[in-house]
């Protein structure tokens, strides 16, 4: 219990520097990719702030681990974790990195119990076409038959992919490119059930709540009603001892 208890507690202490290392991730990422003019100092820079974000993300993880009571258990319930901070080992690509650091962003950020389930869902789309946009920008920018040209077409892109609408008026050539799509079909798809199940149960809490006040109504009026009918029965046997006497 008490190493549980540190768990807690170091994911609570976390939360927010977590968060905000998070939001210079996307400032490094986004930066060598929306300014063109970027040297390669610059761009180094960014390149190191990503590895080092990564970094903390992954003994974030290796920490949560020690702390945990039953850790064969705590591998399995966070598994997407172990492959989020795995995955940029396996090939140096600045997309994986971007992947795994969306994946341990998401699963920290479920942790919270303060953030609502609308919350999240707002960020997670606000991020995703974010990221996404800027992920398919630096695919499909230099590819010879790309038609993904400015920030512009990638967020129009974007924003198409994940409400699954579609046009095809930008649509990626790139296999890394596609990639991106594929995710973002998937988490567009994913997201609008959330959406979809969270006012479903919404409505269904309301009902509810109100067939729980409306149950109550009618058993006090039950209860009332089987007073009346107790106090004219007194009241009856009353009046037959008056006339008797």
């Amino acid at each position: 219990m008490k190493e549980q208890s540190a768990q807690v507690r170091w994911e609570q202490h976390t939360q927010r520097p977590l968060l905000a290392l998070a939001v210079l991730f996307a400032v490094a990422y986004a930066v060598p990719i929306v300014d063109t003019s970027a040297g390669r100092s610059l761009t180094a820079v960014c390149t190191v702030v990503e590895w080092v974000v990564w970094g903390v993300f992954a003994v974030d993880y290796l920490v949560r681990l020690s702390l945990a009571r039953d850790r064969r258990g705590f591998v399995r319930q966070h598994w997407m974790d172990l492959c989020a901070v795995v995955l940029p080992l396996i090939q140096p690509l600045r997309l994986l990195r971007l992947v795994s650091t969306l994946l341990l962003v998401g699963q920290r950020a479920r942790m919270a119990s303060q953030i609502r389930v609308t919350t999240y869902v707002a960020g997670a789309v606000v991020g995703l076409l974010m990221f996404g946009s800027l992920a398919v920008l630096s695919v499909e920018r230099d590819a010879p038959n790309g038609n993904i040209r400015t920030l512009g077409d990638a967020v129009w892109w974007s924003f198409t992919t994940m409400t699954t609408v579609g046009y095809g008026d930008h649509a990626p050539t790139t296999g890394l490119g596609r990639m991106v799509a594929v995710g973002l079909m998937l988490s567009g798809i994913a997201l609008l059930g959330v959406v979809t199940a969270n006012i479903a149960a919404w409505f269904i809490e309301r009902f509810e709540k109100d067939d729980v006040e409306e149950r109550r109504q009618t058993e006090a009026i039950q209860a009332l009603t089987e007073e009346v009918r107790e106090l004219r029965a007194e009241v009856a046997a009353l009046r037959k001892t008056s006339v008797g006497g």
